[in-house]
């Protein structure tokens, strides 16, 4: 497992790396018609870039320009193959930032392709908003939001957490979070956890903390806790109760 997920990480960091550069082949690329381009645009990309496919390539909102898009990486690529480009796009009439709206998009569908039962749900009685929250059972901040959790939830606010333990399939935290997927109560061996308490687990397949860890990558995560809220936004780190509520209630208005 250690070995999939370094692969997949190394794979991940050196797209990331390449994309600041202008590394394609110089020679024009000749079409009829934009379709045409597109294939022939893809071909390049996906020929340069193992973990690139033909569909993450598409048509930009700029004329001559194609957009790479692969989780929350988003670069945009000359119709004749020569130029690459990294960073927002941003379409000054409208003040919409069209680079962060793709993210968006792509968080928004990764979290909603998610079921309640792969995660550990915390639900309140009356349910105002829904978030999803990846979170790594020894990191400060992860824990200060959770000693919060009733806070969270009088506001109204569903938590589904995902684990990602930031520092790898090597690491303790990885091994608690396999042990509390493996819980009878997830909800109390989370929490227990989280203090640092024992708490009962039996052994099961716990494959599920991989397929979240790679989640979070392809979410964007730069560290936890971090909240994914319904529109796809993403919060990097710790957001109060009350100032969680008063960003979900702008959102909605």
């Amino acid at each position: 497992m250690e070995t999939r997920i370094q692969a997949r990480q190394s794979i991940y960091f050196s797209f990331v790396a390449l994309v600041t550069a202008a590394a394609f082949s110089t020679s024009p690329v000749f079409a009829a018609d934009v379709d045409s381009e597109l294939e022939q645009v893809r071909q390049k990309v996906t020929a340069m870039f193992d973990m690139i496919e033909a569909k993450d390539v598409n048509i930009s909102p700029v004329d001559g320009w194609y957009t790479i898009q692969r989780g929350s990486i988003v670069a945009y690529i000359s119709g004749n193959g020569r130029y690459l480009l990294q960073g927002d796009l941003v379409d000054l009439e409208q003040n919409i930032n069209l680079s962060e709206a793709s993210r968006n998009q792509t968080r928004r569908e990764l979290m909603a392709s998610v079921r309640d039962e792969d995660v550990i749900l915390f639900s309140p009685a009356e349910k105002k908003y829904s978030v999803s929250i990846f979170t790594d059972v020894e990191c400060t901040y992860c824990r200060r939001l959770h000693s919060q959790i009733d806070e969270y939830l009088a506001h109204g606010i569903e938590v589904r957490y995902l684990m990602y333990p930031r520092n790898g399939p090597t690491s303790h935290a990885w091994t608690t979070a396999e042990q509390v997927w493996c819980a009878k109560d997830r909800n109390g061996a989370l929490t227990a956890a989280k203090q640092d308490q024992k708490f009962a687990f039996s052994e099961c397949d716990a494959s599920i903390v991989e397929s979240q860890y790679q989640m979070g990558q392809d979410v964007g995560l730069s560290g936890t806790p971090a909240i994914v809220l319904d529109d796809g936004t993403l919060i990097s780190g710790y957001l109060p109760p009350d100032q969680l509520r008063a960003r979900l209630d702008l959102i909605v208005k």
